[in-house]
């Protein structure tokens, strides 16, 4: 587990139940905020190959950057596209090789994203689960519009297709239809998961929030329950997953929170007790002295008086 005064992280991948070899790749730098999942796509050393040399190009490119993460983060990414296509034309047993790839910077308060295919990158804040990133699929794309459900598109025949991928051809920073860049404030009581489509594949984002609720400071074992919660479900694919949580980022299921629930319960519940019964206050006798039928009264009283008085 990494750690710094802003956040904790821990990432974890493992290959499933059903593929002997990993794929998938991923890279932290506290340090510097760097965190990063790769899917390598093609065929076993082809997969791994374009994973590994994008992991090794972006983390060269990022350590030696001087400009913003907005303009360093593409061109991180265009350099590693860059670099697997060369590997690729130069040898025959890794032709067509590719990847795709979330990466996330931190920048003071900020995250700047940098996005190419299908793995996700989630925000989790206020007890709620949001998809940053979006899906460059055709399954992906009608999911996002709102065509398909989250559960349609999970077991959708073409879920696995993309459009977008790091490697295939040349490619420029600032091309359009390549990096998709996004930004978002990252407050000390949200968190963030970035994963490949082994976890998102076969759980929901509920079922991914239910874990992450339990958080109770432990960032490593938030990373393997996903995990874990993947493979129970199939692990059909190769599953990362990389977890940061802010520094004042707590669960709503775990310990800590529930403590603090139960004392905020006693607390209201000293604040709305009914007082205790008290003696009538010296304006409700005199309203009383002084009403309508207090005034019968008086004549009634009077007038007998009187009456006594003259026999």
């Amino acid at each position: 587990m990494g750690a710094t005064d802003k956040w904790r992280s821990a990432s974890l991948s493992h290959p499933g139940l059903v593929r002997t070899e990993n794929q998938d790749r991923s890279y932290v730098d506290d340090s510097l905020g760097i965190f990063l999942v790769v899917d390598g796509l093609g065929g076993h050393a082809a997969g791994e190959k374009a994973a590994e040399t994008a992991v090794e190009v972006i983390r060269a490119e990022l350590e030696a950057a001087t400009c913003d993460p907005k303009q360093s983060v593409p061109s991180a990414i265009a350099a590693a596209n860059n670099r697997i296509y060369e590997l690729a034309s130069e040898n025959e047993d890794w032709r067509g090789m590719a990847c795709v790839l979330t990466l996330a910077v931190m920048q003071g308060d900020r995250v700047v994203i940098g996005h190419v295919g299908d793995s996700r990158l989630y925000l989790i804040w206020n007890g709620s689960i949001r998809k940053l990133t979006s899906d460059h699929s055709p399954v992906g794309e009608r999911e996002d519009r709102g065509e398909l459900t989250e559960s349609d598109a999970m077991s959708h025949p073409r879920r696995h297709e993309v459009f977008r991928d790091v490697g295939t051809k040349r490619r420029a920073p600032d091309e359009e239809e390549f990096v998709e860049m996004k930004e978002f404030l990252f407050k000390p009581d949200a968190a963030m998961l970035l994963c490949s489509d082994g976890l998102s594949d076969l759980l929901t984002s509920a079922e991914i929030n239910e874990i992450i609720d339990r958080y109770a400071g432990d960032a490593d074992r938030v990373a393997g329950d996903l995990v874990d919660a993947a493979n129970r479900a199939g692990g059909k694919d190769n599953i990362t997953v990389v977890f940061v949580a802010g520094s004042e980022f707590l669960g709503n299921e775990s310990p800590q929170m529930a403590e603090a629930r139960a004392r905020h319960a006693i607390t209201r519940a000293r604040e709305v007790a009914v007082p205790e019964p008290t003696q009538p206050s010296i304006s409700r006798v005199r309203k009383a002295l002084t009403s309508r039928v207090a005034f019968l009264i008086y004549g009634f009283a009077i007038g007998v008086a009187l009456a006594l008085a003259w026999r």
